[in-house]
């Protein structure tokens, strides 16, 4: 099981680097069923991975001048305190039992798995949905709704917390409607706050957890060499054509994750 993975860390880049994003939702449930990670673990691990595959990732858009700096620092602000207050107090915070019904416990294991299995079929829903046109790619005057863009930071850097994914299908649309990048631009922006959050969250953790850093590279590692992999298929292969069966593959992920952590256990 533990090639697998290894195997399936891969891919985890490889669909960052193709289609800009999306496989960090996949990397908490290779963690778990894969390598057989503590649920909560698997959130700080998927926060390392997720941070430096996409700093790594980030770079390219920066050679090419496609991050906005004022955009990653006032919609990165919120989010970075957001992920970082969500590990230190609210994760150790939520007892280990929550709820019982019958002879089932819904344990913390398994609301994280859940939660994360509920943004899951989200993530897909984006991904599935047909793009419509528009001038997404045309140079518009930027202007900021700042209360509601503090307010999606703060939301987006509660939920990486809790579940360990990057939310770039939460951060780019936001960044297109609120901010009015154009697309290439929120995916390169999209990059670096999910990098700045993302770490900064995993080196903010409690304490409480005890990290197998020498596990942690490896993973990490095969995810890096991933997304060089991916940018090298986006030469050949139009990510945009291979995003919707991606997005039904995460939707089915979603769905199974929440079988087996209820009917299934």
């Amino acid at each position: 099981m533990d090639i697998v993975g290894y195997i399936a860390s891969i891919f985890i880049g490889i669909s960052l680097g193709l289609i800009g994003g999306g496989g960090s939702i996949l990397t908490v449930p290779v963690l778990v069923y894969l390598f057989s990670v503590d649920a909560v673990l698997a959130t700080a691990y998927s926060l390392f991975i997720v941070g430096s595959t996409s700093l790594i990732g980030s770079f390219s858009y920066f050679v090419k001048g496609l991050v906005n700096i004022k955009t990653a620092i006032v919609f990165g602000i919120p989010s970075i305190i957001a992920v970082f207050l969500t590990r230190a107090y609210i994760v150790p915070a939520i007892p280990q039992e929550i709820f019982s019904i019958d002879s089932f416990t819904v344990t913390k294991s398994i609301l994280l798995m859940l939660l994360f299995a509920v943004l899951m079929i989200s993530a897909s829903y984006s991904m599935i949905k047909k793009d419509k046109p528009t001038a997404n790619d045309t140079t518009q005057k930027q202007q900021f709704n700042y209360p509601v863009i503090l307010i999606e930071g703060a939301v987006v850097g509660i939920l990486t917390g809790l579940v360990g994914a990057g939310g770039g299908f939460l951060i780019i649309p936001a960044l297109v409607v609120l901010s009015k990048l154009p697309m290439k631009e929120a995916v390169g922006t999209s990059l670096v706050i999910i990098a700045a959050k993302s770490l900064i969250g995993f080196f903010g953790e409690s304490g409480e957890t005890m990290i197998d850093y020498i596990f942690l590279a490896k993973v990490t590692a095969f995810a890096i060499a991933g997304i060089f992999i991916g940018m090298a298929l986006s030469k050949r292969i139009d990510g945009s054509k291979l995003k919707p069966a991606f997005g039904w593959f995460v939707l089915i992920m979603g769905i199974y994750i929440i079988i087996k952590e209820t009917l299934l256990k």
